[in-house]
């Protein structure tokens, strides 16, 4: 039993990953810090409803959930003269420093009394400013550390960490919550951020991680570098318009429980563990998906995320729309991993971390952008309308990119009565093209 086990283990795509030196002393500090951001996910919110004024709850979780991720594409933008030469560990390492000392004020300053909505919402914009950096940091490391045919497999587990963190961390928030307050799960989560901190600046070596001989990359070359590559700047579109549209579920959805289901934290927090179980399952399967074709799979995703969150928006029975948002929790993780791993084989190994701090910047500013639009949305048709409005919009994104690969593969099929040669030449072409363009 003991030998097969091994065997099985060995023989799994994750075993390189898991397995490799530095990334063993990485993996524990992550996982500590993705536990903290788990249980956030639920105090952050809550905190903001706690502090703003009744009649403006809506506008101001709006904007405290878009704070906590949307002054990192600003950071990706401003601070590339300043962060494009350092080295992966120290761009991930110096993210989690700020995200510590800035988390850790709020609840200091709501244990004095001294904090209001307004300097809640400016610390957690403060924290977030070298986000993108600090995810390229991390996607980068992989990268370097990895062969390319691990990649997916080093995505899918930092993908798998969160994941687990978001079933395990909103019930111990909502505990959390209930003995100590939101202010109190977002002090733990600032100490998680402080372990994360010293694994990347401590405990791995310098020279842990390899460096690229070319390194003259300027300030803009990660948004050059993503015009210049058609599969790059239309992956980037179709994941800017996919998480745009998700945005105003982080509205949508705390109210929908609060006010429409007149519920507790806890039913909250059901919500966002179901997700993260079906993310958790959906991370192991990403492994596994090397092989697969990566456009259609991706557009997929699409279309059966907005599908699965229309039930939210049209009045199911609470438990039918826990399943149904734990079935799209599935779908998260092969979705950012793919993506992520088209970024890493597309992208110059000297402007990597600049290509995906330009990507990051993108994709987080896209989140927060639509959750910002979640707070009039929601006043003028209601959480459950806003819940609807963004299933189907994702579901749409979905359709127009399939319509896009479809006509995309008919253009590039070969000629009849051509050669087999030509033809399977044409045939390749033709695969080629629809994995590197939507």
């Amino acid at each position: 039993m003991g030998p097969d086990l091994s065997r099985v283990m060995r023989s799994s795509p994750y075993w390189p990953v898991i397995s490799h030196t530095t990334l063993r002393r990485v993996l524990p500090g992550f996982a500590v810090s993705a536990l903290g951001d788990g249980m956030a996910v639920v105090a952050v919110s809550w905190l903001a409803i706690e502090l703003a004024p009744a009649a403006d709850r809506g506008v101001w979780v709006a904007l405290a959930a878009a704070a906590y991720t949307l002054s990192g594409a600003a950071g990706a933008l401003v601070l590339g003269r300043f962060l494009r030469h350092r080295r992966p560990t120290q761009l991930a390492g110096w993210d989690a420093t700020l995200r510590a000392c800035a988390l850790g004020a709020i609840p200091v300053l709501h244990a004095f009394g001294a904090l209001g909505i307004e300097g809640y919402v400016a610390l957690l914009a403060v924290s977030s400013v070298l986000h993108s950096w600090g995810q390229a940091g991390v996607y980068t490391l992989i990268a370097r550390v990895l062969p390319e045919r691990d990649h997916l497999a080093g995505n899918a587990v930092l993908s798998g960490v969160g994941s687990i963190a978001t079933v395990v961390g909103p019930p111990l928030a909502t505990l959390l919550i209930v003995f100590g307050g939101p202010a109190t799960v977002l002090a733990v989560d600032a100490t998680t951020f402080l372990v994360l901190a010293v694994t990347f600046l401590v405990a791995v070596p310098e020279d842990a991680v390899p460096e690229p001989e070319d390194d003259t990359a300027s300030r803009t070359a990660g948004f050059a570098v993503i015009r210049r590559i058609p599969a790059l700047s239309g992956l980037l579109t179709l994941s800017f318009a996919f998480f745009f549209l998700f945005g105003p579920v982080y509205v949508a959805l705390p109210l929908h429980v609060s006010d429409d289901l007149r519920a507790s934290a806890g039913v909250l927090a059901a919500f966002y563990t179901a997700f993260g179980i079906g993310a958790v399952l959906g991370s192991v399967f990403t492994g596994f998906l090397s092989r697969w074709r990566l456009w259609p799979t991706t557009v997929g995703i699409v279309i059966g995320f907005g599908a699965l969150m229309l039930p939210l928006g049209l009045g199911a029975p609470t438990a039918v729309s826990v399943v149904c948002f734990g079935v799209a929790g599935l779908l998260w993780p092969p979705y950012s991993s793919l993506s992520t791993t088209l970024f890493q084989r597309s992208a110059p190994s000297a402007l990597l971390p600049q290509a995906l701090a330009a990507s990051s910047a993108v994709r987080v500013l896209s989140v927060p952008l639509g959750t910002a639009l979640g707070g009039p949305l929601v006043a003028g048709v209601g959480a459950v309308g806003a819940l609807r409005l963004s299933g189907a919009g994702i579901a749409l994104v979905g359709v127009v990119a399939a319509a896009s690969l479809a006509l995309r593969a008919a253009r590039t099929r070969p000629e009849p009565g051509a050669g087999a040669a030509e033809s399977a030449g044409a045939e390749a072409g033709t695969d080629a093209g629809v994995e590197a363009r939507p």
